[in-house]
């Protein structure tokens, strides 16, 4: 039995001859999908990517290429949209997604006759370092997380170096560290901590594909299509979070549906609802100030919400106080 997902082309999907489980139509998050799809038996999944919330999104693809089985998915593509050009066909098909057409009788024949990596190797362009690097990754196990400050000084450095502390208890020496375009990493002295420059990372991903864990401080490096994912640290002080603001009033907008981390916070639970009332967002994780010199356990529950631990700890909460967040 089979699965379809449809939105701006369920009329033309409409007319399929396939025996059908499942149908659905509308829009949803890539995680929606995941969510929804994981765990439910089917043969075939025909997905019209428009049902797909930023679909030209190239990270919206990716989601679904972690979570489920894209042999098993024939994504109907919108023709003459930005989805379709050459650059965006070889990033996925680098992800391991061969099986798209923009017409139904693509679908059709792609439901009996699903392509291998052989019939779309000449699509992919063997040039594009950073999605190659990501495939290996995939491939091996790996995860890559990447760290950005959204308000200034929020402690991604610091917030790296504790992450890979924690995660070597766990995991060993294999865990790296990479910091771009700094070199504060020096100052904590680990050999798996190391600097470099935008241009040096595909080299490191090459030389470091065993690592179970990659963590990367993206300081200002604008691209992190490289990461499987990246972690959003606010320090939720009055005058950082205003500064925010003032500088970019849609900044909550653009984060939405990403991992939002509170970071040296002391809200509580009341606190962070209103907070995810007035930015229209929802907080991943609320991570209170912590001494670095230190293992904090508080780690622990955080890296199970990342999939990284299977060990789940009731988080503690710290006390606090917020006061008119947002207003002008």
């Amino acid at each position: 039995m089979n699965v379809i997902v449809s939105n701006v082309q369920r009329n033309v999907l409409s007319g399929l001859d396939i025996d059908v489980i499942k149908s659905i139509s509308g829009e949803y998050d890539a995680t929606e999908l995941v969510e929804m799809f994981k765990n439910f038996f089917y043969n075939k999944m025909i997905l019209d990517v428009t049902a797909i919330k930023d679909f030209h999104n190239i990270k919206s693809f990716q989601t679904i290429a972690m979570g489920l089985d894209v042999e098993k998915i024939v994504f109907f593509l919108p023709e003459g949209t930005d989805v379709c050009t050459s650059s965006f066909l070889s990033k996925l098909v680098s992800m391991g997604i061969y099986n798209f057409t923009t017409n139904i009788e693509g679908v059709k024949y792609l439901l009996e006759h699903p392509n291998t990596y052989k019939q779309v190797a000449h699509i992919q362009q063997l040039n594009n370092d950073v999605v190659n690097s990501v495939v290996q990754k995939v491939e091996s196990g790996s995860r890559i997380i990447g760290v950005r400050n959204v308000t200034e000084h929020a402690g991604a450095t610091t917030f790296v170096y504790m992450l890979k502390k924690e995660l070597k208890t766990h995991f060993g020496d294999t865990i790296i560290a990479i910091e771009l375009n700094k070199g504060d990493f020096q100052y904590f002295g680990d050999k798996n901590m190391i600097s470099l420059t935008i241009d040096q990372l595909h080299g490191a991903l090459t030389k470091y594909a065993g690592a179970s864990v990659i963590l990367i401080d993206l300081n200002d490096t604008p691209d992190d299509s490289f990461c499987t994912d990246v972690l959003y640290l606010l320090e939720p002080s009055i005058i950082k979070l205003n500064k925010l603001m003032r500088r970019n009033r849609n900044i909550f907008s653009k984060l939405q549906n990403e991992k939002i981390i509170l970071n040296k916070s002391l809200l509580t639970n009341k606190d962070i609802a209103d907070f995810e009332y007035e930015a229209k967002t929802r907080v991943f994780y609320n991570m209170p100030p912590l001494d670095e010199r230190k293992r904090n356990p508080i780690f622990d529950d955080f890296l199970s919400r990342l999939g990284l631990l299977a060990v789940k700890k009731e988080q503690k909460k710290e006390s606090g106080k917020i006061f008119g967040l947002f207003r002008r």
